[in-house]
């Protein structure tokens, strides 16, 4: 990974085209505005995304179907590869991330967080995993969570792991 793909920087020049579903019915959800700013800070490249926020059950269902876990995540990123990308596509990362409202709502009471700034935290998550970053080893998480930071920071928003590190490890 270049050093420049690590590195924040001012508004984001990157073109995003970007769908939001809203398939529950959570009471407190961003919007479309609010999680076009957030995915558009994290952009290091063109992208073609869609973002889907919802239920416990759906989220359930594809982390089980997708990652084997018989439970909700707070966040999925699924990035297609060059065979599934449409001809209009090229030049762009394309990608679809799920955020489980529930999950959202619970992770940030229990860490005592607003909660708009969890849903930054992880549109900024999932933005970045559509680009290639991962936390699957110490180093790679090490990077993410620096970005992760120093992204949210710019928002305004806290560090999200100044005070409690997610349930599982990591979002």
């Amino acid at each position: 990974m270049n050093k420049a793909m690590n590195t924040p920087h001012k508004l984001s020049a990157h073109k995003l085209s970007l769908a939001v579903q809203y398939a529950c019915d959570a009471q407190i959800m961003p919007t479309r505005a609010q999680l076009r700013r957030w995915v558009k800070s994290a952009l290091q490249r063109d992208a073609r995304m869609t973002l889907r926020i919802v239920d416990e059950a759906e989220g359930r269902e594809l982390n089980k179907n997708y990652r084997g876990k018989d439970y909700a995540t707070n966040v999925l990123t699924f990035v297609y590869d060059d065979a599934d990308m449409l001809p209009g596509d090229a030049g762009f990362i394309c990608g679809d991330a799920v955020i489980c409202a529930p999950v959202v709502e619970r992770e940030a009471a229990a860490q005592h967080k607003e909660l708009l700034a969890h849903y930054a935290h992880l549109a900024i998550h999932a933005a970045l995993h559509l680009q290639g970053h991962d936390h699957i080893n110490d180093i790679d998480a090490a990077e993410m969570e620096a970005l992760e930071t120093a992204l949210m920071l710019k928002l305004h928003y806290p560090d999200p792991y100044q005070t409690t590190q997610i349930a599982n490890g990591r979002p």
